[in-house]
């Protein structure tokens, strides 16, 4: 970013955009190994952090549409990462979990990106670090709705 306008280096929404490009960018280079994009982790998380859902349940979680999810999720369980079951309570719909390929990968994959969001960080101390974080979590997770 050093070589941007000057005039630029002061807006919000430059910085945002260059933060996460540059977030994205050691994410990437940290989930390569691994197979998975950051989106792909994020269903691999989701799906781990609650009982077998629906991929509308897990598209709902994660605020995507459901063409995205069933893409998404064919990828996934192309790869031997997710399964897709009977819902034992309702057998008209299918659940979808982790395989133990899946529960391995994410396992490896969130500390491969655990450690590029140290790295991003790493220009902050660790109070700062944990300050920013708060601080999107504050922007970014406020309803408007509730103001």
């Amino acid at each position: 970013m050093s070589n941007t306008a000057p005039e630029l280096n002061g807006r919000l929404g430059h910085l945002l955009k260059h933060a996460q490009l540059r977030l994205a960018e050691l994410s990437a280079e940290a989930l390569a190994p691994f197979g998975v994009s950051g989106r792909e982790l994020a269903v691999l998380l989701v799906l781990a952090g609650q009982e077998a859902a629906s991929q509308q349940q897990v598209a709902g979680r994660l605020g995507v549409d459901r063409t995205t999810m069933v893409a998404f999720l064919d990828a996934l369980e192309g790869r031997d990462l997710v399964a897709r079951r009977p819902d034992p309570g309702d057998r008209r719909r299918n659940v979808v979990v982790l395989t133990a390929k899946g529960a391995d990968t994410l396992r490896r994959a969130t500390e491969a990106s655990d450690a590029a969001e140290r790295r991003f960080l790493a220009p902050l101390s660790a109070a700062d670090a944990e300050r920013f974080r708060a601080t999107l979590q504050a922007v970014a997770l406020h309803d408007d709705a509730s103001a």
